[in-house]
């Protein structure tokens, strides 16, 4: 850098270039075209300087802030005479900007061609033309459809509330992005800029999958044959993440307006704007504050009282999910009578023994075995504690056995357990 020039920052912000491209004008040009990161604040001297008749300038050679006075004396504090008007002063602060963007940077490149492209906010808002389209929200950011430059469509979440450390999000980012999986949704790029953070999925036409079920007759709009092979391939979405990733995947918030469904009606499991890394030698993973949706929420997540969170908690928000594709909140609502019966598990554990369950959940004869299976695998995979849950790998073996050879799991209670 240069050295030895006193740089007013006044009305004016003087960009201090590499001094061995100081005197190529090409050099200069160059670097415009190749863009670069300005990042400013205002010392605090600076603030005591600009109040008096001084000014406030930086001093290269003895790396401070001097107040330079009108009769051209140099102080170390103020002029001690006042100064009708204020002036702001900026300082060009590269040194922290550039090491952050640097490692970012370097993180991207270790994770090679299958790294997520990053965008600039200003690409982003370009990209879902100023947030235009709004395709949903939730309690972790909003959802906008978008369109990128090579024509593809996108669903943009931009996330509320981050404050986090970059790196740590930098590095999900990217084992996310690194993906493959006909269950997975695909991640094409993200944003982040300071506290400004948003994540591009690929775009799915037939949206998510509460609209259907939550529908008044979701079972005539997809199928129950539909229904159980969506079911299944979130499944395989989830052991993908789980067990066959570099690093392991733990989503948090498995939830049917985070299933997308393609052109074919295939299940994508999106939104992972709450995923955290666990490493595969590791069965546990070790976190502060609860993350999820109410209702799906595994009990652990929100209270170690129970157990330790780990890939466990995914399986008690698919077992809620699979209960929800069965019943359906509205047609259990319009059923249930005492206000006792409001807890769903316990609703349709109990209807369920007495054999009235699948017929309150307007199922017949025809899809009773299928409705059967997703009832039993979803009560198995809500157990309250870790421990009485199968595996995401044991959920796709009871599915290809026989539901009479399913055995119904024992009802828990919070209470009986603390």
């Amino acid at each position: 850098m240069t050295s030895g020039i006193h740089q007013v920052l006044g009305e004016s912000v003087v960009l201090v270039m590499p001094g061995s491209e100081l005197r190529l004008w090409d050099a200069y040009k160059g670097i415009v075209r190749r863009g670069f990161l300005l990042e400013w604040m205002v010392p605090v001297d600076c603030a005591e300087y600009n109040t008096n008749s001084g000014e406030c300038r930086y001093k290269a050679i003895l790396n401070e802030f001097r107040c330079f006075c009108p009769d051209g004396r140099m102080h170390p504090a103020t002029c001690h005479e006042f100064a009708p008007g204020k002036r702001l002063c900026f300082l060009l602060c590269k040194k922290t900007s550039s090491s952050t963007e640097r490692n970012y940077e370097a993180m991207i490149v270790s994770y090679g061609s299958l790294a997520p492209k990053r965008y600039v906010y200003s690409e982003v808002m370009k990209i879902t033309s100023s947030r235009n389209n709004q395709l949903g929200q939730g309690g972790y950011g909003v959802v906008f459809k978008g369109r990128l430059h090579d024509g593809r469509l996108v669903a943009v979440k931009f996330l509320h509330d981050c404050k986090g450390n970059g790196d740590e999000f930098v590095n999900e980012v990217m084992s996310i992005g690194r993906t493959s999986h006909v269950n997975i949704v695909g991640l094409f790029g993200f944003c982040l800029e300071g506290s400004k953070r948003a994540l591009i999925y690929e775009y799915m036409c037939n949206g998510s999958l509460d609209k259907y079920i939550y529908s008044e007759n979701p079972k005539e709009i997809l199928g129950w044959e539909r229904l159980y092979a969506i079911a299944i391939g979130i499944a395989r979405g989830l052991e993908y993440l789980h067990h066959s990733c570099n690093t392991r995947i733990i989503h948090f918030d498995i939830k049917p307006q985070n299933i997308l469904l393609d052109q074919n009606f295939c299940p994508k499991i999106a939104d992972f704007g709450l995923a955290k890394l666990c490493r595969t030698k590791e069965s546990k993973l070790s976190m502060t504050g609860a993350r999820g949706t109410i209702g799906f929420i595994a009990p652990e997540v929100h209270s170690r009282t129970f157990g330790v969170v780990s890939t466990k908690s995914d399986v008690y928000s698919y077992g809620m999910m699979l209960l929800e594709m069965v019943g359906g909140r509205r047609n259990v609502k319009s059923v249930v009578e005492k206000s006792s019966e409001k807890y769903f598990p316990d609703w349709i554990y109990d209807h369920f023994a007495q054999d009235d369950g699948l017929q309150a959940c307007e199922v017949t004869n025809e899809i009773e075995k299928i409705a059967r299976k997703m009832t039993i695998i979803g009560l198995w995979c809500i157990q309250v504690l870790p421990v009485y849950r199968p595996t995401v790998t044991k959920v796709l073996e009871m599915f290809e056995r026989s539901v009479d050879d399913l055995d119904m799991p024992p009802k828990q209670n919070f209470c009986e357990l603390l």
